[in-house]
């Protein structure tokens, strides 16, 4: 099959970090593939799919949020910044942003370049008048945004607590990598999910209809569709997995039976109950939300949070380096 594939021209091109990643990954023990790699067109909208379920929370409460205070973050802000936003998706809490700033320009940055297209084409139609650029990239990096806002001032926004996907040393390092690409003198606007009762997170994370599960499982059908994969996904099971001395929901694939598979012509094997650990969303109380802006130098300079203290916002600025306390 992947022979007459190759020949017809028909096997999707793959990414070479996705595939250091994978093969790095599988090879590993614990087994473990970086979350960014859910993300191709499929996986986008399986999340688009999971931001409305009834389980999942935060979506919700922080739209809400958003609209409550956009007054406040507007009156901090200014008008006349470029929102640069960082893992866009589909932009469905921008347009709250956007609406209450009167930025200058909107700079989407995504790895799924089509679905990074598609939003923002719908966005540029609700919104004629602003200019925008959308950016193909992985944002874990600095990045050279567009010419045509560099001179601009920035305000950084990153929603959905993605932030919580990434280990604490990688979060400090995504968030120096923002005041990179943003500047001196940009603000970000970060929301953080909060700890909360367990069995809460695990429904966010196993909904009942299995929108979350296919999203987890979809990352083998995009291995065995652009690396040549033959992984058996119906062998393989959805987690999700409260570690409480880490604070982050985990998210795994379990092997229901011994599996052996190749991934580009690599043999691989694992045996029953073995997992490939696929993402983490830690969650963050107050004073451990501040310590990590600060960590990745940013200084907090408001925080807002929904009646029920179950999400949070924080505006942080990059303001010059001090030597000293």
């Amino acid at each position: 099959m992947l022979k007459q594939e190759i020949e017809d021209g028909t096997r999707s091109f793959a990414d070479p970090a996705f595939r250091a990643d994978v093969i790095d990954g599988l090879a590993r023990r614990p087994r473990a593939i970086p979350a960014r790699w859910f993300y191709d067109h499929r996986g986008s909208e399986l999340f688009e799919a999971i931001t409305e379920l009834p389980e999942y929370y935060p979506t919700r409460t922080e739209t809400g949020l958003l609209r409550s205070i956009a007054g406040e973050i507007a009156d901090r802000v200014g008008p006349g910044r470029a929102v640069v936003e960082f893992g866009s998706g589909s932009s469905t809490k921008t347009p709250i942003v956007l609406q209450a700033l009167d930025p200058s320009a909107y700079v989407p940055i995504d790895i799924s370049g089509d679905f990074l297209r598609e939003s923002s084409r719908a966005l540029s139609e609700r919104f004629p008048a602003l200019p925008v650029f959308p950016v193909e990239a992985d944002f874990l990096k600095p990045i050279a945004l567009p010419q045509q806002v560099r001179a601009a001032p920035k305000l950084g926004f990153f929603p959905g607590s993605t932030i919580g996907n990434m280990i604490p040393l990688s979060s400090t390092d995504l968030l120096r990598a923002m005041r990179a690409s943003l500047g001196q003198g940009a603000m970000l606007l970060i929301g953080m999910d909060r700890i909360k009762d367990v069995s809460v997170l695990e429904r966010a994370y196993d909904d009942a209809a299995g929108v979350t599960a296919r999203f987890n499982l979809n990352l083998l059908e995009r291995i065995n569709r652009e690396l040549g994969g033959t992984i058996p996904v119906e062998a393989f099971r959805h987690r999700a997995i409260w570690n409480d001395d880490r604070a982050r929901i985990e998210m795994h694939l379990e092997a229901m039976r011994d599996v052996l598979f190749t991934v580009e012509g690599r043999p691989f094997e694992m045996a029953a109950g073995e997992t490939i650990h696929t993402e983490n969303s830690h969650k963050y109380g107050p004073r451990d939300a501040r310590l990590l802006l600060r960590s990745g130098g940013w200084t907090p300079i408001a925080e807002w949070a929904d009646p029920d203290d179950q999400f949070a916002l924080y505006l942080a600025e990059a303001q010059p380096p001090r030597p000293a306390p």
